[in-house]
């Protein structure tokens, strides 16, 4: 008795591979091993990357808030302990939002911020 083999499934599981990593550079776009290695890598940066976004955005929103903040003069330390102490319970990412595209209002937070130190 012949051997039975699924064609039709371990073809259609490469093609969906093949079809993932269209786009590569040379054999990394058209050759099995190669394909299927830099799929598989390209999943463990996407889950390390995706931790890593959080990171890269806090320290986005750190620099653009002590960069205002310093406008005010104060440090961005002195502003979020002030903002803890006046019970101003704001996070980071609407904080920079704010001090990139309504500076009025983040005035406004900073000045009540430094009233309570």
């Amino acid at each position: 008795m012949p051997r039975s083999v699924n064609h039709v499934a371990s073809r259609a599981r490469r093609k969906k591979v093949m079809s993932l990593t269209r786009g590569n550079f040379g054999g990394r776009a058209n050759v099995w091993t190669v394909a299927k290695n830099t799929w598989e890598k390209g999943l463990l940066y996407a889950y390390r990357d995706r931790k890593n976004k959080k990171r890269t955005f806090r320290a986005l929103w750190i620099q653009r808030i002590n960069a205002a903040a310093r406008l005010e003069g104060v440090s961005y330390s002195q502003l979020m302990g002030a903002l803890k102490k006046a019970g101003i319970e704001i996070n980071r990412k609407v904080l920079a939002d704010l001090a990139m595209n309504e500076p009025k209002a983040f005035k406004a937070i900073a000045e009540k911020a430094k009233k309570g130190m």
